[in-house]
């Protein structure tokens, strides 16, 4: 597809903090400001005129070129951080739908609500919308091994990727607190994967001391690289939505990088032209894990106080110390958002509800429609408002939480047992196609 950088004035990385806003080649290997140490983002030359952009991204949904049918690389021009597409590294990642959900928003107090399914994409979650920008710098910048730090759906997409890169993925994950059904991926795709007896945040710290001592690649969400590939999550859902922004954006909470992206890519839309409004973000934790809601709670939201044992049934937002917050806390303030905390049991049975639209999602997706619930009850959310709620992961990522959840089995971290509001128990039945029909035929008296 040839260059589409501009040569006057060329992409460069810059520090995050406004006191510093130091610029750097976008071609360092860095995570962070080497002068003042805060997260870097991708800034980029005038874009074109928004109406041709709308006009050659909506005629890219019909080509049958490699990059075209990318729902990341589809919108190339609104990251253009290669100077040749030769590297990029694509499974066909984006194009997830928009799907509504009748029953999920008359629960969530609602008159109509819609999910973002990032659930669609290759490995199964929105992790390789980022992963394919990372690994495809990673190839650019010649590195030979990747590494992430992982709960599970970091350590799926990025050993996908590299490996269909040709790189060596190296995984580190906390010892026996991660879903087997995100680990048997990271093991398919070939990763090494080594699980460490610590947490995500401790584990986070030891892998940046050896990637910096053996050369390795870093691809967790300070990657600035990450964040670009999950800003083209925002742009797909207006170009699905014509360009129309819903009143809400409502989205989990764990490290913080979807909170950073998704507030970076409707900034640019809006400087660009793109849409006319930004949507309010609304950013949903987990109870034993919201180091984000209670910062928020604070008077001067300058110090995020880490949780040191962070602990929630949905893994993938089990982080105490997220990495992301500053970016996160600029993009929540921006919109006029909020975050809000749910509980174990909110969050179990939002997820049955989600379930129940045959729609499906991981436990941490469920977190947005809990959300929901709270802050539409609270008054913070109109019933009338056009709300947009991402499900980030795949149903079958965590298949023993919904087995237990289903047959009254799941218990939250503190040893509650959580009561299943929405249960669907299996029933043993004899061979016997009278007795059969008989329970059947009852159970369509009681319904």
């Amino acid at each position: 597809m040839g260059r589409y950088n501009s040569e006057l004035m060329p992409a460069e990385l810059v520090c995050f903090n406004p006191s510093c806003r130091t610029r750097y080649p976008i071609t360092g290997v860095i995570y962070n400001c080497p002068r003042c140490g805060a997260l870097l983002e991708a800034v980029y030359p005038p874009a074109p005129d928004p109406g041709q952009l709308k006009k050659l991204w909506r005629e890219r949904r019909m080509s049958n070129t490699p990059l075209d049918q990318s729902g990341v690389w589809r919108y190339r021009e609104f990251i253009p951080f290669l100077e040749s597409t030769d590297v990029v590294v694509s499974l066909r990642e984006g194009n997830t739908p928009v799907l509504n959900a009748p029953k999920a928003a008359a629960y969530g107090g609602l008159k109509r609500l819609a999910f973002k399914h990032q659930g669609f994409n290759p490995t199964g979650s929105f992790k390789d919308n980022g992963m394919t920008c990372g690994v495809s710098q990673g190839v650019r910048l010649g590195m030979k091994r990747v590494a992430c730090v992982s709960t599970g759906n970091t350590s799926a997409s990025m050993a996908a990727y590299a490996s269909a890169a040709g790189l060596d993925p190296i995984i580190f994950i906390p010892h026996g607190n991660i879903s087997y059904g995100k680990l048997a991926q990271a093991l398919e795709y070939g990763a090494r994967t080594l699980q460490v007896e610590a947490n995500f945040d401790q584990i986070l710290a030891l892998v940046r001391t050896l990637a910096e001592r053996t050369g390795i690649y870093l691809l967790n969400s300070m990657n600035p690289f990450r964040i670009e590939g999950q800003t083209t999550i925002m742009v797909e859902l207006m170009d699905q939505r014509d360009w129309r922004p819903p009143d809400w954006v409502v989205l989990p909470g764990g490290n913080l990088g979807n909170t950073s992206a998704f507030g970076k890519g409707l900034r640019q839309m809006l400087e660009i032209g793109l849409i006319e409004r930004s949507p309010r973000l609304a950013v949903i934790q987990a109870e034993g894990s919201a180091p984000f809601y209670n910062l928020m709670q604070t008077e001067t939201r300058d110090t995020l106080t880490a949780v040191k044992h962070p602990e929630t049934l949905a893994t993938a937002i089990r982080i105490g110390d997220p990495v992301s917050w500053p970016k996160a806390l600029h993009e929540v303030v921006s919109s006029g958002g909020v975050v809000e905390k749910v509980t174990e049991q909110e969050i179990a049975d939002a997820k049955a509800v989600i379930g129940a639209c045959g729609v499906g999602c991981e436990p941490a997706s469920a977190a947005t429609l809990a959300g929901i619930r709270k802050l539409t009850a609270a008054g913070v959310i109109d019933r009338e408002a056009d709300v947009v709620a991402v499900l980030t992961g795949n149903v079958l990522k965590d298949p023993d939480y919904i087995y237990r959840y289903h047959t009254g089995q799941l218990k939250a971290p503190n040893g509650t047992r959580i009561r299943p509001a929405f249960g669907n128990q299996p029933q043993v039945v004899p061979n016997d196609p009278e007795r059969i029909e008989a329970l059947l035929a009852a159970n369509i008296r009681e319904s």
